[in-house]
């Protein structure tokens, strides 16, 4: 396009500049500069229709047949990036050549509807070109690198973006759906702009469905109402958030859908005389005030209606507020003093205000609300905010784009909320590796209904409802969460699961020695600290396997009268890796991993590295053959014939048995699960042997530490007389013998004479149980007390 042609065009659609930029002039020069563009586009072979006026350029759905209506809402480009965005058209044009939509349109006007709802957002050119291309590759075989020679790599990432996200389909299989999602929010933590598109895409969509079948109307729509609509509440696009919600709702429930809007088209004109009385009343009062503002009445959409019904159980009728007023003023301190005209005009309902522009949402949504009595007595919402305040309440993240030359320094908070959110993503998705589990971390934070609570320090940070201390340690830091050990609430002591409420002042107490417990997974609500906690525990896990394994293979090979190569001598790693291809697996670590969580024997493994040791040139030790109970371990400490030692301090990979319980002085041996760790059992712990007859080759030796690191816990059996105080009594017995109970229950079939207890006790070790148990049996009530065998 040559500078005079764009000038033309610039001039022509200049007056259009954004819904806050000068207002159009009409007049009869008009015609004449629409003359000469449909001459220029012409000139440039592009189809120039009717001039689009200006109820069509903004209405929701515009006539976008042609590159003329979008042009429309352009002018806030420079004329090269209009033509940069006119060469997109044609490229996009030719593509899609032929093809039609469901409707019968020409596909065209699917990409240059989605530019022109780009274009309301003031994208830039980038994200426009990109608009009008997003499904050249997905449909028309174009290549990215054609689109990075003409169109540059910025815009052919977009795209590529783009192709990747319409891929998303709903599935059966949860892992198609989840690896999908994922991929859509990847691509949306790089770029921003890829998502915003891609609403855009999924809007235009949603209003053009009516000539799809029902079938796939249903399914689209409820997949824009359970992953994009909230996708564009979370970035603040509330007027899409609720545009995207109303249009699912009809798609999916079109019966109730109709039934609420005539309901409510009803109301509209019943109503109609209090809504302009109200209006009235409201704006003379702000003038007498001296504060200049905008009223605007509006009315709630039909989805919000009936979901208040559904979720209050109320009636249409018992639904006061249809109805609601934005006010718009100039500055901050305007919107305080237009609630106290307001609160002095009408009378405010109790419990209905709130101070968002004091604490914002967590999208960025600042607004003062409150309800008030109206003059015939129904309620009635004021909601009241700056101009800029209103550019973020409608249209969120992408108010940046909007405002970013213009007002800069009240945008940065709400752009800086959305882009907090997608760099949690790329955290999330740094420790998750599985797509099921990254998508459920993922839609927990997708709803942000927030509580807003404090640090010591009177930092506001803002927590999915029904938070915890957790969430919240792990919301400051990773490590604070690693390292939590207690809480304080408004300097009282709480549990670490206590949920917290607005207004709270949250105090984390750490300690060094402290890690993550597997526990705070049924509690935390944040995707953050369930993502945090599961990456802990399962490099945890990984790290103890890996240790039990080698010691298991050092154990089997020693069997074998030889001992384990070492790592990083250069004949040594060849042997690994030969091992390593044999077992199938990809590195030495993995190999020892799998052993340690019994996925693999490690008799097996040590005859096959056995074998390929012999045939490099090691042979067999007799001393080391025979060494038997003299072994030791690699770090020097005592081996009894490569024993795994049990102290107390293992986690994940080494687990005592709940069916017997085995506590320091049992006689017990090791069985070897598949994927599930080494399990201890005592020896004459009736599941152990049935084991052992199964799978003895799955056996191995284990003893005790000398000394143990912490308590056991066993089963007790105490069978007492009844009467007043037994409880007491029993447990009194226990701490004198300087046990503690873990747990107690009482067995619900009794007779009138005597009632079973049974007691989870935690002691040292089997001299220490028999110890609780001489204590126990001197009760004066006590029948009968033994531990709890299998």
């Amino acid at each position: 396009m040559s500078s005079r042609a764009a000038a033309v065009l610039r001039r022509m659609f200049f007056p259009t500049w954004g819904r806050r930029g000068p207002p159009v002039v009409a007049g009869s020069d008009e015609a004449v500069v629409h003359h000469d563009t449909a001459a220029l586009l012409a000139q440039e072979g592009v189809a120039a229709g009717p001039a689009p006026s200006a109820a069509a350029l903004n209405s929701p759905e515009p006539s976008a047949a042609s590159f003329a209506a979008l042009t429309g809402k352009l002018g806030y480009l420079t004329p090269a990036d209009v033509a940069r965005v006119l060469e997109a058209y044609k490229f996009a044009d030719q593509a899609h050549l032929g093809q039609f939509r469901a409707s019968g349109e020409p596909y065209i006007t699917h990409p240059i509807a989605v530019a022109g709802l780009c274009a309301d957002w003031k994208l830039d050119d980038q994200a426009i070109m990109a608009a009008l291309m997003h499904d050249a590759m997905e449909d028309c075989g174009v290549t990215k690198a054609e689109l990075v020679e003409r169109f540059g790599s910025p815009t052919a990432e977009l795209v590529d973006g783009l192709t990747k996200l319409d891929k998303l389909q709903f599935s059966t299989r949860e892992e198609t759906q989840a690896e999908s999602f994922r991929k859509m929010l990847l691509a949306m933590s790089r770029d921003v702009r890829v998502i915003l598109i891609k609403l855009a895409d999924r809007l235009h969509n949603m209003r053009t469905m009516d000539s799809m079948a029902q079938h796939k109307r249903a399914r689209i729509a409820r997949e824009t109402s359970e992953i994009y609509a909230p996708i564009a509440h979370r970035l603040g696009l509330n007027a899409t958030y609720h545009e995207l919600l109303d249009l699912s709702f009809q798609h999916m429930q079109p019966w109730r859908h109709a039934a609420v809007a005539r309901a409510v088209a009803r109301a509209r004109g019943h109503r109609r005389d209090v809504v302009d009385q109200v209006r009235t009343e409201v704006e003379k009062a702000l003038i007498q005030a001296g504060v200049p503002a905008q009223v605007y009445g509006r009315e709630k959409t039909v989805h919000s209606i009936y979901r208040k019904m559904r979720d209050k159980r109320l009636s249409f009728a018992q639904v006061s507020d249809i109805f609601g007023f934005r006010v718009v003023v100039e500055s901050l301190p305007d919107c305080y003093l237009s609630l106290g005209v307001l609160h002095q005009l009408y009378k405010p309902i109790p419990g209905r205000f709130k101070d968002y522009i004091a604490i914002p949402k967590a999208n960025g949504y600042q607004s003062l609300h409150t309800t008030l009595a109206s003059p015939v007595g129904t309620a009635v919402e004021f909601q009241i905010r700056t101009d800029a305040m209103e550019a973020v309440a409608e249209e969120g993240i992408a108010a940046h784009w909007m405002y970013k030359e213009r007002e800069a320094g009240e945008v940065p908070d709400a752009q800086r909320l959305g882009t907090l959110w997608l760099q949690s993503l790329i955290d999330i998705q740094n420790e998750t590796r599985d797509s099921a589990e990254f998508l459920e971390h993922v839609k927990i934070d997708l709803f942000p209904d927030s509580v807003y609570v404090f640090t010591p320090k009177s930092k506001i940070m803002a927590l999915p409802r029904g938070a915890t201390p957790v969430d919240f340690a792990y919301a400051i830091h990773s490590r604070v969460g690693d390292h939590c050990v207690a809480a304080h609430v408004n300097g009282e002591p709480v549990p670490l699961r206590y949920e917290l409420s607005s207004g709270d002042v949250v105090d984390i107490v750490t300690s060094s020695s402290a890690r993550p417990n597997p526990a705070w997974l049924n509690f935390v609500r944040t995707g953050r600290a369930r993502s945090k906690i599961r990456h802990y525990l399962k490099n945890m896990e990984a790290d103890e396997s890996y240790e039990l394994g080698l010691k298991l293979l050092t154990q089997a090979l020693r069997a074998e009268g030889l001992t384990l190569p070492p790592e990083g001598l250069d004949a040594d790693d060849a042997l690994w890796q030969v091992l390593v291809r044999w077992s199938g697996n990809r590195h030495r670590r993995e190999l020892l991993i799998d052993l340690g969580l019994g996925r693999k024997i490690p008799s097996i493994v040590a005859k096959r590295l056995a074998r390929l040791m012999v045939e490099k040139g090691h042979k067999p030790d007799a001393l080391t053959l025979s060494m038997g109970h003299f072994a030791a371990d690699d770090d020097g400490s005592a081996f009894s014939q490569g024993a795994v030692v049990i102290d107390g301090s293992e986690n994940a990979t080494v687990q005592l048995a709940p069916c017997c319980r085995p506590i320091p002085g049992d006689e017990i041996v090791g069985y070897l699960g598949r994927g599930e760790g080494l399990t201890v059992h005592t020896a004459e712990c009736s599941v152990g042997k049935r084991l052992f007859e199964r799978d003895n080759e799955r056996w191995l030796g284990v003893e005790w530490a000398d000394q143990p690191v912490r308590a056991f816990e066993t089963g007790v059996s105490v069978l007492v007389r009844n009467g007043k105080g037994v409880l007491a009594e029993v447990a009194q017995a226990v701490s004198t013998a300087q046990a503690d109970i873990v747990h107690i229950d009482m067995d619900p079939v009794t007779t009138d004479e005597t009632s079973e207890l049974k007691l989870l006790l935690s002691v040292r070790d089997r001299q220490h149980l028999a110890d609780v148990l001489r204590v126990v049996r001197r009760g004066p009530s006590v029948v009968r007390v033994l531990r709890v065998k299998p």
